[in-house]
This record gives C-alpha cells, sequence and structure tokens, in this order.
C-alpha cells in the first residue's frame, strides 16, 4: 500500500475489498485498530473528524464539505483511514448520533407517516448503529467514544448493556464465521484481538470557562491548584463513568468477561478546551504549529517509541495544536494534548505489552494478539459480512441468524415501546369490558360495530404510544372472536324487512332435517313474525310465517291452503319455466339497454333512444317513467325505499313475450319485471287467476261472503259500460271502455241512478244495450283484516241494503296504491299497512271483451314494473274472477321491501288501466 494511497479515507467495503500492496519494510510489523464514534452537534466545535486529522497530523477529512462516498443515506456506515507509518487504522463509524446524518433521517421521512412507522423507521437505525458498534467492538484495540460537550451521557450505560447481551447471544455465530482464519485460538474463541479499551473525549462548549491564570481557590486567590480545572474535570468524569459502568456490572473484575475495559492506572478520560472565539487567530496557530512539526518531521523521521517521545517533545513547544494547557502556571503540571493522550495507549499496543485492565484479588490476564495488516483484514472481512454487509452466500445463514438475535435490543433501548405496550395491555380489559356491556346474547353485526366503536373509544382514552396500533387490531380481533364464537346472530332479512332470529346457522339441504346439536346449526330462518292471510280465491284465511323466500311468499303458501279450499276452482295457468336439463342454471343478470320488439316506425324508435338516453345522464327525467313502461331495462335496482317517483307514467303496450320461444336451460331467479332479459321464465308463477263461479255467485246486496272483511267494506264497485245493439249504424264497430276518455258516460247521455232519468235509459235504446261489471280492490292487513277500497284514499262503507254507490270509474282511473293506513291501528307507535291482496271483477253475460293488464311499481324509480308472465289476459263472461297479487316483490338482484314509516306511499303503486273492456260481435243465432 504506497502512501499515495492513503491520503483519503475509504469505506469500510472498499477497504476490505481492495487487494493493498504493504511497503515490504512494514509488512510484518503489527496493526493497532483504533475506532471513533459517539455524538456531534451543529455547534461550531469540531466533529469527529477533525479528531483524526489532529492524530494523523494531516488534513484527511473535509471539515466543511460532506464527504462524498457516505451514499448520502442515513445508514450508519463505517470510514478508514490506514496510516501505514504509525502503523495506526482509524476506523470512523458515523451514525444516526451525528447531526448530519440525523439531518438525512428526517428529510427521509415523508410528511404523511404514522407515528407506529415512524417508531419502527427510528429504531431500525438502533439496530444497524449497535451492529456497526458490534463490529468496531470485535476489531479494535482502542476506542474512543466523542461527546459534544463536557456531561456524560448515562443513556450509553444501556447502550453498553444492549451490546454486550447482543454479543452474548451472537457469539458462537461469529465464532463459525472466523473459524478458518489464519489468527490465534484465543482470538477465535473469544472473537476479538483483546478486550478492547475504551477511552473519553469530550469537547467543552463555551458554558464552562477557565479562567487564564487557572486560580480558581475560592477565598484564597495565591494559593495554587495541585492540577488545572481542566485535569479536575477529567479526574471527576473518570469516577463518575467508574462507578456508574461498575454498578451497572458493565465492567467488572475480570477485563475477558467485559464488552470494554478501562485503565485502573492511566487516564481514560480527555476534555477538548473551549475553541477560542477568534476563529482566524485559532487556523493562523494551528498553520503555524503544522508548519513547525512538518519541518521537523522532514529534518528526522523516527519510527516506534522514538517517534512517540519526538511528539511529546513538540507537543510541550507553545502553540501545538491549540489543545494543549501551554506552559506551567502558577506551579501546575502542563495537560497533554490529544494525541499524546491516545498515544500512551496505543505504544502499549504497538509493544506487544498489551492491557492489563483486571482488578481484584486474583486478577486473569487477558489474552491479547497484535495481527499483521493482512490477517486483520481476512478477519474483519468475515466478521463485516456476518454483522452487516451480508453478501456472500458462505455466510448468508449466519448473517441471518445475527438479524434473528436483534431481538434481544429491545428490552434495553426501546423503552417506549416497552412503555407502550404495558400501557396498552392494561387498557385491553377495560375495553372488552366496554364491547360485552348491556349485549344481547345474539346480535348482528349492526350491534357488534356499535359495541366495537364503544370499545375503542375506551380504549383509546387509555392507551398510549407505538403499540396503539398494535393493540387496537387486537381488539377487533377479539370482538370479532366473542361474536362470532357462539353470539353471531343470523343477518338474513325476511322479505318483510326482519332479522332472523336465530344465532349464525345452516339452513338445510333437500331432503336434509334441522338439527341444533351440530355447531353451527341446521335451520329454517324464522323471524318470530306471525300474519294471517287468505287464498287464492279469499273464502279460508291462515296463519303464515314470516317468508324469506320469495317461493315461500308467494308460492308455497298459497299452495298449501289450495289443496284445502280452491284447488277445484277453474284457474287461467301462467306460463313457467319447463326444464329440457336435469339441472337447470338461472340465468346471468346482465343489464344492458335493451330497444322495444314493437316501435311503430323509425321515429319512434329513434324517440325512444334519444329518451334512454337522457335516462342514463338526468336520473330523474321522465323517460325513465317511459323505459319501465316500455319493458327496458334499468342498470341498477339501487334502494326502492329511496328517491322521487314521477307522477306521469306514459302507459303503451309492453312487448309480448311470445316473441321469442321462453328458454328451456335457464330460469329467471326472480320475478318478470320490466327489466329483466326476454326470453325466460321464473319456476313459478307469483300471481295467481282463478274463478270463483259465474257472475250470479255475487250478489251485490250482499256483498262478498268472506272471512275477515270489515262490516259494510266487502262490496264491490259497479262499473256501467254501454253496448251498442248490431241493428244500429256503425255496426261492427267496437268501442273502448276502459274507463278512458272515449268511455262512458258519452256526451248528451244520461248517466245511470242520475236524477230525472228515465230508468236511466235513452229512448232509442234496449235495456240490454247496458252491461254491468262489478271491480273491487282489496286490500288486506298483517291481521287478516280485509276491504274493499273505492279510491286511492278512502273504503267501501255500505251501512244499508243497496250495495255500493260508488263507480268504478274513480279506481280505475288512477294509480291505486299497493299499500295503505289500516283503519284498524294496534297500540303501537308503529303504524300498520294494509297491502293490495286482490281484484275481483265480474264479468255479466254480455257481448264485452274485458281484457286484464295488471302492473305493480313496488318502490320509487328505478325499481321496475312488475307483470304476470302473461299480459293482456281475456275473461270469460258470466264469471266471478279473482286475481290474487303476489305478497313480496323480488327481482334477480334482491327483495322490494315494504315502505318504513317516513316513507311516501304514493310510490307504491298499481298503474292505472288494469282493466279494459270493448264490444264484442254477437255469435250468429
Amino acid at each position: 500500500m504506497k502512501e499515495a494511497n492513503m491520503s483519503l479515507p475509504v469505506s469500510m467495503g472498499s477497504l476490505l475489498q481492495a487487494a493493498l500492496e504493504e511497503d515490504a519494510a512494514h509488512r510484518d510489523d503489527g496493526l493497532c485498530v483504533v475506532g471513533i464514534f459517539g455524538k456531534s452537534n451543529m455547534q461550531s466545535s469540531p466533529p469527529k473528524e477533525s479528531l483524526i486529522n489532529t492524530l494523523a497530523d494531516k488534513h484527511i477529512f473535509s471539515l466543511f464539505g460532506v464527504p462524498e462516498d457516505d451514499g448520502g443515506t442515513a445508514d450508519s456506515h463505517i470510514q478508514a483511514f490506514y496510516n501505514q507509518e504509525s502503523r495506526v487504522l482509524y476506523l470512523l463509524l458515523s451514525s444516526v448520533s451525528d447531526s448530519r446524518q440525523l439531518l438525512r433521517a428526517c428529510q427521509s421521512l415523508s410528511a404523511g407517516i404514522g407515528h407506529s412507522d415512524a417508531h419502527d423507521f427510528w429504531k431500525g437505525l438502533d439496530r444497524q448503529h449497535c451492529l456497526h458498534l458490534l463490529y468496531m467492538f470485535s476489531v479494535c484495540h482502542v476506542l474512543l467514544l466523542v461527546h459534544p460537550n463536557q456531561t456524560f451521557d448515562v443513556s450509553y450505560d444501556r447502550l453498553f448493556r444492549a451490546l454486550d447481551a447482543l454479543r452474548q447471544k451472537v457469539l458462537p455465530l461469529i465464532r463459525a464465521a472466523i473459524k478458518d482464519c489464519p489468527v490465534s485460538k484465543e482470538w477465535k474463541v473469544n472473537c476479538r484481538p483483546c478486550p478492547p479499551r475504551l477511552l473519553f473525549v469530550f469537547q467543552m462548549n463555551g458554558s464552562l470557562k477557565v479562567s487564564g491564570n487557572g486560580s480558581e481557590s475560592g477565598g484564597n486567590p495565591d494559593k495554587p491548584k495541585k492540577h488545572s480545572p481542566r485535569r479536575r474535570l477529567q479526574h471527576a468524569l473518570e469516577d463518575q463513568i467508574y462507578r456508574i459502568f461498575r454498578k451497572s456490572r458493565v465492567l467488572t473484575n475480570q477485563s475477558s468477561n467485559c464488552l470494554f475495559t478501562v485503565p485502573a492506572n492511566q487516564a481514560f478520560v480527555y476534555v477538548i478546551p473551549t475553541v477560542e472565539e477568534d476563529p482566524v487567530g485559532a487556523l493562523l496557530g494551528q498553520l503555524r504549529s503544522n508548519c513547525i512539526l512538518c519541518e521537523q518531521d522532514s529534518t528526522t523521521l523516527v519510527s516506534g517509541p522514538r517517534r512517540y517521545q519526538q511528539m511529546r517533545r513538540s507537543a510541550r513547544q507553545p502553540g501545538f495544536g491549540g489543545d494543549s494547557g501551554g506552559m506551567s502556571m502558577g506551579g501546575q503540571p502542563v495537560d497533554c494534548s490529544l494525541k499524546e493522550f491516545l498515544w500512551q495507549h496505543v505504544e502499549l499496543v504497538l509493544t506487544k505489552k498489551g492491557f492489563d485492565d483486571s482488578v481484584g484479588r486474583n486478577p486473569q490476564p487477558s489474552h491479547f494478539e497484535l495481527p499483521t495488516y493482512s490477517k486483520w483484514i481476512q478477519v474483519a472481512s468475515r466478521l463485516h459480512q456476518v454483522l452487516i454487509s451480508n453478501t456472500e452466500e458462505e455466510t448468508a445463514e449466519l448473517a441471518t441468524k445475527v438479524q434473528s438475535q436483534l431481538k434481544v435490543l429491545e428490552g434495553f433501548l426501546d423503552a417506549d415501546t416497552k412503555f407502550s405496550e404495558n400501557r396498552c395491555q392494561k387498557a385491553l380489559p377495560l375495553a372488552h369490558s366496554a364491547y360485552q356491556s348491556n349485549l344481547p346474547h345474539n346480535y348482528t353485526t349492526t350491534v357488534h360495530k356499535n359495541q366495537l366503536a364503544q370499545a375503542l373509544r375506551v380504549y383509546s382514552q387509555h392507551a398510549r404510544g407505538v403499540a396503539f396500533q398494535r393493540y387496537a387490531l387486537q381488539l377487533h380481533e377479539d370482538c370479532y372472536k366473542f361474536w362470532s364464537n357462539g353470539h353471531q346472530l343470523c343477518e338474513e332479512r325476511s322479505l318483510t324487512d326482519q332479522h332472523c332470529v336465530h344465532k349464525f346457522h345452516l339452513l338445510p339441504q333437500p331432503g336434509e332435517k334441522t338439527d341444533m346439536d351440530r355447531n353451527p346449526p341446521i335451520l329454517n330462518h324464522n323471524s318470530r313474525g306471525r300474519s294471517t292471510s287468505s287464498c287464492n280465491c279469499g273464502r279460508k284465511q291462515a296463519p303464515r310465517e314470516d317468508p324469506f323466500d320469495i317461493q315461500a311468499a308467494n308460492y308455497d303458501f298459497y299452495q298449501m291452503l289450495d289443496e284445502k279450499c280452491c284447488g277445484k276452482l277453474e284457474r287461467i295457468d301462467f306460463p313457467v319455466f319447463q326444464p329440457s336439463t336435469p339441472d337447470p342454471a338461472p340465468a346471468c343478470n346482465q343489464p344492458a339497454q335493451r330497444v322495444p320488439c314493437e316501435a311503430s316506425g323509425s321515429g319512434e324508435a329513434e324517440r325512444l333512444k334519444e329518451s334512454t338516453t337522457a335516462q342514463s345522464h338526468t336520473p330523474g327525467d321522465t323517460s325513465l317513467s317511459l323505459a319501465l313502461s316500455l319493458g327496458q331495462s334499468t342498470d341498477s335496482l339501487g334502494p326502492y325505499a329511496d328517491g322521487e317517483g314521477t307522477e306521469t307514467q306514459v302507459q303503451q303496450k309492453r312487448p309480448s313475450l311470445v316473441d321469442r320461444q321462453p328458454s328451456t336451460v335457464e330460469y329467471l331467479p326472480g320475478m318478470m319485471h320490466s327489466g329483466c332479459l326476454k326470453g325466460l321464465l321464473p319456476k313459478f308463477s307469483s300471481w295467481s287467476l282463478v274463478k270463483l263461479g259465474p257472475a250470479k255467485s255475487y250478489n251485490c246486496h250482499t256483498g262478498l261472503e268472506q272471512p275477515g272483511f270489515l262490516p259494510g267494506s266487502s262490496f264491490l264497485l259497479p262499473w256501467d259500460l254501454v253496448i251498442r245493439s248490431r241493428s244500429e249504424e256503425d255496426a261492427g264497430l267496437t268501442e273502448p271502455l276502459d274507463g278512458g276518455t272515449s268511455s262512458w258516460p258519452a256526451p248528451n247521455k244520461t248517466l245511470v241512478g242520475k236524477r230525472g232519468s228515465t230508468g236511466g235509459l235513452g229512448r232509442s235504446r234496449r235495456r240490454d244495450d247496458m252491461a254491468r261489471v262489478f271491480v273491487g280492490f282489496e286490500y288486506e292487513d298483517s291481521r287478516g283484516r280485509r276491504f274493499i277500497s273505492c279510491g286511492p284514499d278512502k273504503i267501501v262503507k255500505v251501512l244499508g241494503p243497496g250495495g255500493a254507490k260508488d263507480p268504478a270509474t274513480r279506481v280505475l282511473n288512477t294509480d291505486m296504491p299497493l299499500y295503505i293506513p289500516s283503519p284498524s291501528q294496534g297500540r303501537g307507535l308503529k303504524p300498520h299497512f294494509a297491502q293490495l291482496a286482490r281484484l275481483y271483477i265480474v264479468v255479466p253475460d254480455a257481448p264485452l271483451e274485458v281484457t286484464l293488464n295488471p302492473q305493480v311499481q313496488p318502490g320509487p324509480p328505478p325499481c321496475p314494473v312488475f307483470h304476470p308472465e302473461q299480459t293482456d289476459i281475456v275473461l270469460s263472461p258470466d264469471s266471478l274472477w279473482v286475481l290474487r297479487f303476489p305478497y313480496s316483490y323480488s327481482t334477480e338482484r334482491g327483495p322490494c321491501y315494504p315502505p318504513k314509516e317516513n316513507q311516501p306511499l304514493n310510490n307504491y303503486k298499481v298503474l292505472r288501466g288494469i282493466l279494459k273492456a270493448t264490444t264484442a260481435n254477437p255469435p250468429p243465432q
């Protein structure tokens, strides 16, 4: 290694990887390794780098610039400088304890980082610092601890105890790493050349001044002190440090068992005096002293102990280095320089005397070895791979094991985490008690979340520190385990929006029986809600459980009553899915916009396309009603309980399902509605249309003789229609009699039953020109109370004979509500609603063609319009028909729940135009 290559410091990795050549004269000489670590501040006192400049008598480190080989990161790193002339290798550790590295660490932290993440970042830097320190304590003979003021930092006691514990843990791993190195057996066993001697260097700040004459004798200024104030400070610091380390057992009697040693009969504390306030004069004095020293070095080059004596003589000269005490003042001894302070320890290493720092009655000699440069490089390289770099595959396993042993540092260095964990552990039982207070045995997710929020509030009042988030997650897990371990309520909601009362359970498979003993149990859903409903024809009532699926609500209950009541009645069967495969699958929902099949002309199709486009951008536009009326699908059903419906519904004829053959492979999972896919049928029909008997089976004077009707509310409403005879003009023409603008009564015609009329008939008409249809919208509440409505907000009430007087045109020309308040409310605050259950139609024996086309919208838009599987049903004459509406409405996306207390009922309605009547040609005589 040439002198030209030693002018600048290099990183530790570069030193170990470079193939350096030593001079032949010094190749077999021993090597003393001096390590420097500690703290630095941002004040004008010299940093650690300046100490090496002073010790080596060369300008090696720049005091004002930033080193280029440190990587520019906050990670700890070691720089090396080999002074081959004095056979001393200097190792300088820079870590987060230095102001420059601390500033870089603060800059690397992002602004939004959490408290716990920031704590992990700082503790990661501390662990890295400990590993670098352990490396230096394993390869150095002498260590210098540099501190920026004259007060000992007691946190070093905890740091050294942590390093000692870590060293004992990783000692077997280090032995395995250096077992093949060419060093002595003692080095391999103890994993270091000798117990390193630790020296302390303090920098006196401006708060402590020493008088010029050094006379601080209290009341007698003429009496000189034996030692200068700086030396007395050094002795006081030595006593303080030694007592602290002995009491914490960092230092013991046997030096071979300690992490480091301190000399018993030599000074191990040095205090650098305050820098002169005149920086120019200080620099000139240091320049003068350096020039004098360089001239002496150029005349006589002496190495070894003689050089040390020469340096001692040169140090006695006034003005050397600026850190000597100068000439004797008042009879006091002259204080030594920093170089003299260090060199008395280095000389013991270079002369192979070693350190005998054991104390006590039976002191044991400690091992000592002075390696050559090449041997030291081999050992240092192996340790660097295991403790710091971890770049070679041979030592990768050992390095991984070393990293796993770093947990031992947490008990010494991470006091914040220990306090936080103790605090959070005490807060957890309080949070658990808050969660379990006032809890039912089984409860839903909403109750669980509310109780968990309360528990977190209690936890946050007591928990503190970096472990807050970790124990908060544990609180989440504990509360969830408590809830799911036998306390979880079934989350299924019935079609009437009531929760199942059972705890979490499984549904029985087809043919499987219920089993309460299994975990989880096998049970059917039950909300404990019971209601009374009538059968398809309305002649028999029975209690029913609160349904949880659409088949139980609209099919199974009525099929059970069919066997007892109306199974033999004539009916119109609606088309349902007929499978052609043994395992049919439900159709996938594809909410794509479709153009109706029956658009009259291209102009109407273009208007419809524009309407659909407007619907996608303006949800509140009336085009949504048009799309729902024409059978178009919407993007999403959304919550049917929200939103405002449009009052105007444009009614047009729905495209017929006969246009496409129904699928026999896929079925519709929900009910038929305006947004479902074409060509699909459900597995069962939710509607029913039965014939109770001939038209004369209804008596307008007695009303419907069925159970559950309120008194006087079982009368159907008359709907009088005028029939033109075939002998009159416009024979063969038909007239729509749907209650619209062209229906009865016509202009200049007299209403039936009006005052002044002659029997309600014109002179030119016969009695068989008029036909009377009876219509009744029946509502039924959950208690089985039934009544006929004669308007959106009125109930039929007939007190005397003669039947209902209100005409049916009012209920046929308006949107009838699907739910209305029940006339008999209970004692509770919750209102009871009656739901539209049936439509009664009495078709007389007359040339009339009555067409049934029910359309129900059970919610505000974008709720679709529901209709039976067959539309435009023609009812046969001379018959009493009963259309049973679905008990619940559901699509493939979910059920449409009944309205809540604060929701307007006008959004739940049966659209007008449910019945249409036209005259029919009489059969030929």
